[in-house]
């Protein structure tokens, strides 16, 4: 329903194994969106992966507080970002 290359979902980004996950799937000049926790958090925890990759967490990532969201109202709040970022994103 979006205009992305790709959408990744991933059951507990905001653990351990989420800055693992990213090391994995993450590439230089592409921007992220993450829907998980809350940002300053997000920041914090993937910050090193993002520098590994030679990225900065805070350019390369727009990270959303999806928490207690229905799956409409996470849609719709990646859908926001996308078009702030001026990606068409109509849902």
């Amino acid at each position: 329903e979006l205009d992305s290359e790709y959408a990744v979902l991933h059951p507990q980004l905001c653990m351990d194994d989420g800055e693992r996950f990213l090391r994995e799937v993450l590439k230089p000049g592409a921007r992220y969106v993450i829907g998980a926790c809350d940002p300053r958090m997000q920041k914090k925890m993937f910050r090193d992966a993002f520098a590994d990759k030679g990225m900065d967490v805070k350019k390369d990532m727009t990270p959303l507080d999806i928490r207690d969201m229905t799956t409409d109202a996470a849609i719709e709040k990646v859908s926001t970002a996308l078009r702030e970022m001026g990606v068409e994103a109509d849902v």
